[in-house]
């Protein structure tokens, strides 16, 4: 028996954008990207599967599919859907017995954990998750020239677009842009940290005007139209509300209508019904809205015409509090702590009308699980990156040191620090090797994220990616199962390591507590191995296959650690042989441990003063490291 109606249908008439009303839940983000998806049948029925429905071996369930951090997958729910007075709480359609909309949103709610999770967002976050693609946004006041034709553009090679008006006051605006052109990007960060703690930018106001402050819009239609004497371009958008329109020239009702032929009239799809969608004159959206936003299938430009075949590789890692959480440059003493990504551009683009020798590419940073974990307290990190330009000398594999950095500046950087879930940029840069390192602005931020590079022409990084899971593969086994063996495991081949070490490495980079690392941990954890082998091969210059402690001092402060001499005393009797060697064993384990015991330090001491007070427990707790 239906709780709901009788005859509930799962699609009716076909899924459109006239299906999606907003209901109590601050998701109009949210909903301005299915709207858009609806536009794409291709995408649609990828996200929304066909073949469902609540008759034909019907059991209860639906399932949808998203795009989440590099791979797809498939999220399983009932058909309860929240009700007050036998009304859908949430997201409805038009049709009271069409539900798809709202198991989609109930599907979406469920990805991050709650409906509550989906309260305020940005609309290019779902159109990443319901295509995997890469976005880029227009400000409007600093929009190019030619930004009618990229969005013509976009809607003809199957972008979803997006568009909100800032609740920022109008007398903040030509301040705001003034210190964005005089400040650097981590100045502009600072700013805009301030500014949100000032501005609610997430309260709807409507306008005289019948537009909504603070509100996302679906963009669905750019059109140029015969109108008079003159051709003018319109842009159809829509209300997530499925209600409240633009009163203005061109809505449903305006006596523009009037006088446009019939078969123009059709072209457009004209018709006066309070179902949120409405046109609009292209120079009144540009003078109405803030900013647009669009997410491409591929990372094209839109400025011209031409259709690339490009090469992406896929980065996953983490920010670790005291080991890799080194903040952004204007911390020199942890940035170079961060995550280091190599990136070789071997050959130029093909465009004989180019004399610039240079390769293409897009960097695109996503932090992961922010919106899943807002209910323990995370908020969206301030992240970015910078392009460093790295010569032979500096080695293919070695970690770039501090050193580094406070002599050589950025090639390339991400336009700012921005609290946003991802940051993507296009850049050209002359073939080459370089180093991407993404971070969070202020250091010792803990956190996922995706970094995706995408190049016209062959790089060496998404090689050197299949390079490690195919390593992976063969120590953990199955890397489906995304988890290397215990190191307690007889049979595990530790090839030098003793089995000490191995388990000192495992609850190093154990940050789940299950006694095995992860696709990711690993990652971090080879990275590291790699780091410390560089700094042990510089002072075993004789290849002895050891150092002695004298040299011992100068490798643990290159590693990054300051001791006092009664620490490297302790080192010297703990790790030193009879001979006043260390062998590589005893090195990787003296500093797995420095940096278990700093990542514990740094861990209890909250307000940074530099020192702390534990008790009997956490004594123990510190002693395991």
């Amino acid at each position: 028996e239906w709780e709901i109606c009788e005859n509930p249908q799962f699609i009716v008439g076909g899924a459109s954008r006239t299906d999606i009303c907003q209901g109590d839940l601050g998701d109009c983000w949210l909903l301005a990207a299915i709207a858009c998806l609806t536009l794409n049948e291709k995408l649609l029925y990828r996200v929304v599967p066909q073949e469902q429905s609540y008759s034909e071996g019907y059991c209860g369930i639906f399932h949808f599919q998203f795009w989440r951090y590099g791979d797809w997958v498939d999220v399983v729910i009932d058909d309860r859907i929240p009700t007050l007075n036998n009304q859908l709480v949430f997201t409805k359609s038009a049709e009271r017995n069409e539900f798809w909309s709202a198991l989609l949103e109930k599907a979406y709610a469920k990805l991050h954990g709650s409906y509550e999770a989906l309260k305020g967002g940005n609309t290019t976050e779902a159109m990443e998750d319901f295509t995997g693609g890469v976005t880029e946004f227009y400000e409007m006041k600093e929009a190019p020239k030619e930004l009618y034709k990229i969005m013509t553009k976009a809607l003809e090679r199957g972008s979803m677009m997006g568009c909100s008006i800032d609740v920022l006051p109008n007398f903040m605006q030509p301040i705001l842009i003034l210190l964005i052109n005089w400040c650097d990007m981590c100045c502009y960060c600072l700013f805009h940290s301030a500014l949100q703690s000032l501005v609610p930018a997430r309260f709807e106001t409507r306008t005289t005007t019948g537009l909504v402050k603070g509100h996302a819009y679906s963009v669905t239609g750019v059109e140029e139209s015969q109108h008079k004497e003159s051709k003018v371009r319109l842009v159809r958008l829509r209300n997530p509300w499925g209600q409240v329109e633009w009163n203005g020239p061109w809505s449903d009702n305006s006596k523009e209508w009037a006088s446009l032929p019939k078969g123009e009239k059709d072209k457009l799809q004209h018709q006066s019904a309070e179902d949120g969608e409405f046109w609009m004159s292209f120079e009144d959206f540009k003078k109405n809205y803030t900013k647009i936003e669009i997410c491409n299938l591929t990372p094209d430009a839109l400025e011209d015409d031409k259709i690339h075949k490009w090469t992406v590789s896929v980065n996953e890692g983490r920010w670790v509090r005291g080991c890799s959480a080194g903040g952004c440059r204007n911390h020199p003493d942890t940035f170079w702590t961060n995550p280091q990504y190599r990136l070789r551009l071997l050959e130029e683009d093909d465009d004989p009308e180019d004399n610039e020798v240079a390769c293409s590419f897009v960097v695109s940073l996503m932090q992961k699980n922010r919106r899943k974990d807002r209910k323990l307290g995370a908020n969206l990190f301030t992240i970015g990156f910078a392009i460093y330009e790295v010569s032979p000398m500096h080695g293919n594999k070695q970690h770039l040191q501090k050193d580094f950095f406070l002599v050589n500046s950025s090639k390339a950087r991400s336009k700012a620090y921005i609290n946003l879930r991802e940051v993507t940029q296009r850049f050209r840069l002359t073939p080459g090797e370089y180093v991407i390192i993404p971070s969070t602005y202020e250091p010792h931020q803990e956190g996922e994220f995706l970094l995706r590079v995408f190049s016209e022409k062959r790089n060496t990084s998404d090689e050197e990616d299949q390079q490690f899971r195919s390593l992976f593969q063969q120590i953990a086994g199955d890397v489906s199962t995304g988890s290397a063996g215990r190191p307690g495991n007889k049979e595990l081949n530790t090839e030098g390591f003793s089995l000490e070490s191995c388990r000192s490495m495992i609850a190093l980079m154990d940050m789940d507590g299950t006694g095995r690392l992860n696709l990711q941990e690993f990652r971090h954890l080879w990275n590291k191995i790699k780091q410390w082998q560089g700094i042990f091969q510089h002072y075993n210059s004789d290849q002895a296959g050891s150092i002695n402690s004298y040299e011992m001092r100068n490798a643990v402060n290159d590693a990054g650690f300051r001791l006092n001499n009664q620490l490297y005393d302790i080192i010297t009797m703990r790790y030193a042989n009879e001979g006043m060697n260390i062998d590589f064993d005893s090195f990787i384990s003296c500093l797995v441990r420095l940096e278990a015991m700093f990542r514990a330090f740094q861990a209890f001491d909250q307000d940074g003063e530099g020192t702390i007070r534990l008790s009997v427990l956490e004594v123990m707790i510190c002693c395991q490291c």
